[in-house]
Order: C-alpha cells, then structure tokens, then sequence
C-alpha cells in the first residue's frame, strides 16, 4: 500500500497536481525517518539565469538524478532516501521560465518538479548542504513536436559515473489509444544520460554509455500499427545506443522517463491553414512575450509580432489607429488575436503569410474571388477523358454521375459508358475530371476474398429400460350350471378344446334304441403339432408370440408354463426386461468463399414433391425444399476483423398429412463481429425428454411386493445438443477451397 501511495504521488507531481491532504499528513508523519531532509527553497535571478537553491539537512555526495519532459515543459529530480521538511509540497515562483515547483514525498524518496514556460538548458552542482540548480535563458525556438537541446545536448544528464555501461534491455513499440505511436525502451539503470534532437525528418535518441544486444540491433518496419512512425531502427554506435525513428506527415513528438523505463511518444498532427500554431494542445501555443506600450500604432506593434514570429505580416492601407496594451508572458498568437479583437481585425493565413484587414474587406475580397473563379469555370473549356473500371461495374458509376444528388461533374459535364469495355467516358473542366480521378482510384480497387465455414454438430444420446411380469392362468374346465352352461378360464397356447351339449342324437343302429339324451360332445382340435406348439411356448423368449403373453421384442424375455398332462389346464408366467442406449453424433460443414460485401449462398439437400390442388380443382406438382443452406454476407473492418450477417438452415423430411410432407427445420440468424481466424458459436439448441410409464393389472398391480408379478415399467431418456459454428477467415489469392 506504501508503494502504491508513492507511485500515485510521483504520477501527481510529474502531472503538476497537489496531492490530497490525507496523503500529505501521512507523509509528514514519515518525514522523521529519513536521513536526509529538504529544509529550504529559495529561487534567485542573476543576470538572466534563474538559480534555484535546495537545502539539505545533510550535504549530498553526488547531484541528484534528473529528468526531463518537453510537453509540457517540466524538469525532475529525485532525492532518495530524503524527506519533504519543508511543510508544503507546491511553491509559486513566476520568475522569468519558472513558473511553479512541486515538491512530493513519495515512499523511500523525494521528487521536486520544475514546471516551466519553455524548456531550458540546466546544470546542477553541490554547494555545502545545498544543491543550485541553474536555468539559463535560450533564444526564442518553435517547441512544436521537438525538445529544446540543452547546453549539454541531453535529455537527461547521466549524473552518475555508475551509470556508464549500463545496457539497454528492451525496445518495444506500441499503439495508443488515440492512435499515436509509443516507443518505449527499458533501461539497465534510470541514470543513463539520454539525448533526444530532431534529425531531418527522423527522431534520433541517444542514450550514452549504453550498451545493446544484438538481438535487439534491427530494424522494425511498424507500418501496419496506424501511426504516425513508419519504422524504427536500434544500433551500436561506439559508447552510446541510437535510436532512430522515422514519422510522416505533420507529426509532433514527446518524450518522458519514468525509473527504468524510456517512453518516445509520437502523435500526428492535422494541418489546419488557418491556425497560427500547429499542434494538439490548448488553443494558444505560441511563444510567450511580453508587450508593455502606451499610446502605439497599431502597424508598430504588428510589426513587433512579425519580428518575434518570423511570420511575413502584411496589412491592409485601412488599418489605422493607436492603442495602449500591457501583456506580460502572452503567447504570441493569443496577443494578436487580442490586438484584432480590440480593432475590429481579421485576419487570413498562407503559408508564412499573414493577411490583416477589417473583417468587411476580407469578405468582400474573398467573395470577389470566388465570383471570378466561377466565371472561370464557367468559361474553361471542356475536354473529354476515358476512364478505364477495372473491379466495378462502370454502370454503376454511370449511374451515380447521372443522378441529379451528385456534385462531382459540374452542369456543363457528360459521361457515357461503354458495357462492353467496363469504361466511362466523361466530358466536363479540367479540375472536375481530376476530382474524378481521384474518387475512381479511392473505390476501384480489388475486393478482398472471405473464406467462411460453418460446422453443425448435432449430437444425441437416448437411453430406455424395460421391465415387467405377465401371469396368466387358463382352464379348459366347466362348472355345470345347467343345462347348456359353463365358464371358461383362459385359451390353451396347445389347441382348441371345446365342448357343446347335445340334446338331441340318432338312435343306436345295432339295438334300434336311441341314445341318453342331454350329454356333453367333447373336440379337441390341437395346433399344426401338439410338440411344436409346446417348444413355442417353452422357446417364448426367442420367439414373438401373439397372444395375452406376446412380446415385442425378440432378446430379455423369460417365458414359463407348467401345464396337465391333459392340456386342460396351465398356469403362464412371463418375464420382460429390456435395456438400450445409443449415441449419435451428426457434423455438417458447409464451405463458401465470397467477396468482400457481397452475399453468398450454398445449399444441399432434396425438393420434395406433392400435389398441390388449385381453385379450379386442377392439380399439379409442387416441391418443397428440404436442405442444409448457408447464407453469408462479410464485411471487412479497418482493423481486420470481420462483420457477418449469417443464416443458416438444416432442414429434413417430417410426417406426412394429407399427402403433403412437413419439413423439420433448425435455423438460426445473426450478425456477430468476430477477428479474422477465429472460431464463434452463433446458436444452440438443447432438448431433453424424459419420462417414465407404468402399466398394471388393476387392484392386482397394487398389491405390495405380488403387484410386481401384474406391472410392467418403462423408462426413456432422450437429449439431443445441436450447435453451429463458424470459422472465417481472409484469404490470399492463393488460397482455395481445399
């Protein structure tokens, strides 16, 4: 926690922000236990150099470390093993470049931080217990994106003789957030010197006394970054690593060191003509100065500004008048802002040419301009240029430049196109036919190729259990109710025994007297073989049996009857128990390799035919489609990542009603944004079924423990997972489906 407090409070000084006050008391209260103590501030000018005098409760051996900012303009030093005595950790000065000191206790040291208007040469040296720090004046110098050299020519001093041989331990480059390129170089010991100038149109750091791998001697090409640097090279050169990066463009630069670690930061910078200073910072940059005059004509004090700037000011015969102005540290382009306001000025920039007039003659000449120019315009002759479209459609563009919204061709312009040769021909002034050119190279170039593939996994398990008793008993037996009655129990699985009472029969031939009336007449008609239908019921658990007793599957049935030597009776007992379980596992990958923004479709599957009945009674044939389709539209990011609008369909023959089949479809559709390479999973779809039947013999079934013997149980467990990925991926010219 310690640590971190001091980190926070070494960011807030190099920031030039006063840290809370209940850091400030924790920090007094560490104060005691330090060695060293800073006990005096004292700030003094002597012939242009501004000293600043610390004093130290004990002489130091060596100066203190030291760094530099540029932007914003600020020196560091760093005090360790020392405290903050001085009861305050800011001190406004205003003194010449010296506008305020910060003054931070943070862990195991003290940093003061000079806050200047412009960055100075400076020298340190010890004194008794105290350390001078000398700031001296330099000459006026555009800041923009460099550092001033100091009298030493270095960034930061090596104040140490430790510091020599200390080697450089990495180089690295960065992109930051607002697109700016980072250089940032890891240090063997935070005292190595380090000289920062702008070379040409190169940024070259020195960092002295310093040795590199040679691992780390290349050159990085840090094009495909987006930022301002182009490319960056480190190497050996005798006793000191250089540094050399190369921006483009309107670029500024700045450069700071935080303990180990070096950081190079390069920002671009749009050119605005306009403005007076170039540059991302607040809205006034110039160079400060100071004005002091009393009753001056107003070309006097212009010309003041011009000689300062080394701008080219050229004003206007009605520009007339005196003021009286007192401006002190003023920068430049804010002081003559307020010089235009206080005379109803205005002002146009070129170049290094300044224009100064009454707002009404600026307007009024510009608008004279504008009408000459579109005289001239009106007035150019025409000429007549073919452009040739290599990867669009020239009807396209025709049709555009034929539309009334456009503002490329002027009312004078024409433009045919040929079909045959992809071209356009376009009559029209010289500047319009360049702003055509130029919007036809911004568009016609070739489309990038977008491979995507698309995985279906479908994947099911099922599982079902059966186990049930079947008892059955069967009696071929009457109960003699009567004449012409009787009950019957069950049907033998041998024969058919059947029994019909006779009331009336012939009489006998040999005695010519008929027979007892009222008897019983017995038949027996048994199975195709009396044995054979007995091994059917023995060998039930092999066979499928119709009947009470019958099973539908042909493994995991037990069947037993115990039967009378008569066939008249028998008691069946059967056993049923059946287990299964499966998985499936089903991948489809469809592939499509399409342009960049355009829509690509691939299907497989049938077309399934029905008839189809009209109003008029008529029939004919219709189809539907039953397919595995992919449809994708890419769109390729500035970042190299992909934008996807998707629509994928898997489709298979359902039921059947009425003649007319239904189609079981899966589908999803999205538009998901994915990195070029890589794998998402746009849609899933999960079902489970699970269920649990009982069938029983009523009242029997209930019985405890004998209920088992009339129940059967059944238990099926279903779950099927369908998933869809995709892949897309850029692909060269050489790639292909494969």
């Amino acid at each position: 926690m310690k640590h971190r407090i001091g980190m926070l409070l070494l960011a807030a000084a190099c920031a030039g922000i006063a840290p809370a006050p209940a850091v400030l008391a924790q920090d007094a209260a560490q104060v005691q236990a330090f060695a060293n103590q800073i006990e005096g501030f004292e700030v003094a000018e002597q012939g242009g150099t501004l000293y600043v005098r610390l004093t130290m409760k004990e002489p130091l051996s060596a100066p203190p470390p030291s760094f530099s900012v540029a932007n914003p303009a600020r020196i560091a030093f760093d005090f360790p093993a020392t405290g903050n005595a001085l009861g305050r950790t800011t001190q406004t000065i205003e003194q010449g470049d010296l506008r305020s000191a910060n003054i931070v206790q943070a862990g195991d040291r003290t940093r003061v931080v000079l806050n200047m208007v412009k960055m100075n040469p400076y020298d340190v040296r010890i004194d008794g217990r105290s350390v001078v720090i000398a700031i001296r004046p330099t000459s006026v110098q555009e800041m923009q994106g460099s550092v001033v050299a100091q009298a030493q020519g270095n960034f930061a001093e090596s104040r140490s003789t430790a510091a020599v041989g200390q080697g450089v331990r990495d180089v690295n480059f960065r992109r930051g957030k607002d697109g700016e390129g980072r250089v940032v170089v890891d240090l063997g010991s935070p005292d190595t010197g380090i000289d920062i100038r702008q070379q040409g149109g190169n940024i070259v750091v020195d960092f002295l006394g310093a040795s590199l791998p040679e691992h780390l001697r290349r050159r990085s090409d840090v094009t495909d970054f987006g930022t301002p640097v182009t490319s960056m090279s480190a190497q050996q050169m005798g006793d000191k690593v250089r540094l050399t990066v190369t921006p483009n463009g309107l670029w500024e630069h700045n450069a700071y060191q935080s303990d180990n670690r070096f950081v190079l930061e390069v920002k671009r910078v749009v050119e605005d003509p306009s403005k007076l200073v170039q540059g991302t910072r607040e809205q006034y940059q110039g160079e400060k100065l100071s004005l002091n005059f009393q009753n001056i004509d107003v070309r006097s004090v212009l010309q003041v500004i011009a000689d300062f700037t080394n701008f080219n000011i050229i004003t206007s015969d009605s520009v007339q008048g005196s003021l009286t102005l007192r401006l002190k540290d003023v920068p430049w382009d804010q002081a003559l802002d307020i010089i235009l306001q206080a005379k109803g000025l205005d002002m146009r920039k070129n170049g290094n040419v300044i224009w100064i007039a009454p707002g009404d003659e600026l307007a009024a000449r510009e608008k004279l301009q504008l009408e000459a120019k579109q005289q001239i315009n009106d007035l150019e002759p025409l000429a007549t240029e073919g452009f040739q479209i290599n990867y669009h459609k020239a009807k396209e563009i025709f049709d555009f430049l034929k539309s009334k919204d456009q503002t490329i061709l002027s009312k004078r312009g024409s433009v045919v196109v040929d079909e045959r040769s992809n071209k356009l021909f376009v009559t029209d002034v010289g500047s319009r036919l360049q702003s055509l050119r130029r919007l036809i190279q911004e568009i016609d170039f070739a489309p990038r190729q977008v491979l995507i593939e698309a995985r279906i996994v479908e994947a099911s398990k099922t599982f079902s259990r059966d186990l049930g008793v079947r008892m059955g008993f069967g009696s071929l037996g009457t109960a003699k109710l009567g004449r012409g009655g009787q009950i019957g129990f069950g049907k033998s699985e041998f024969g058919t025994r059947s029994r019909e009472w006779v009331d009336k029969v012939p009489k006998d031939e040999e005695t010519g007297r008929p027979e007892t009336p009222g008897r019983w007449s017995e038949t027996f008609e048994p199975g195709t073989d009396t044995v054979n239908s007995i091994g059917q019921i023995v060998n039930a658990g092999g066979d499928a049996v119709s009947g009470p007793g019958g099973v539908s599957s042909a493994f995991g049935n037990l069947n037993l009857t115990l039967f009378n030597n008569k066939l008249t009776r028998f008691l069946n007992l059967e056993l049923h128990a059946q287990e299964s379980d499966g998985r499936l596992r089903l991948v489809s990958s469809p592939r499509v390799l399409t342009a960049n923004q355009v829509e690509a479709l691939i299907e497989q599957g049938t077309e399934i035919p029905y008839q189809e009945a009209s109003s008029s009674g008529a029939t004919s044939v219709s189809f539907k489609k039953a397919v595995l389709a992919l449809k994708v539209t890419p769109q390729i990011t500035p970042d190299g990542r992909m934008r996807l609008t998707i629509e994928v369909n898997k489709d298979s023959r359902g039921q059947v009603t009425n003649g007319i089949p239904s189609i079981d479809t899966k589908k999803v559709k999205s538009e998901v944004l994915i990195e070029n390479g890589g794998t998402v999973v746009i849609g899933g779809i999960y079902e489970e079924v699970d269920s649990n039947d009982v069938q029983q013999v009523p009242l029997l079934g209930d019985i405890p423990v004998v209920g088992h013997l009339f129940k059967t149980r059944q238990r099926v467990a279903d779950s099927r997972e369908l998933l869809v990925f995709i892949t897309p991926r850029i692909i060269a010219d050489a790639l292909t489906l494969r």
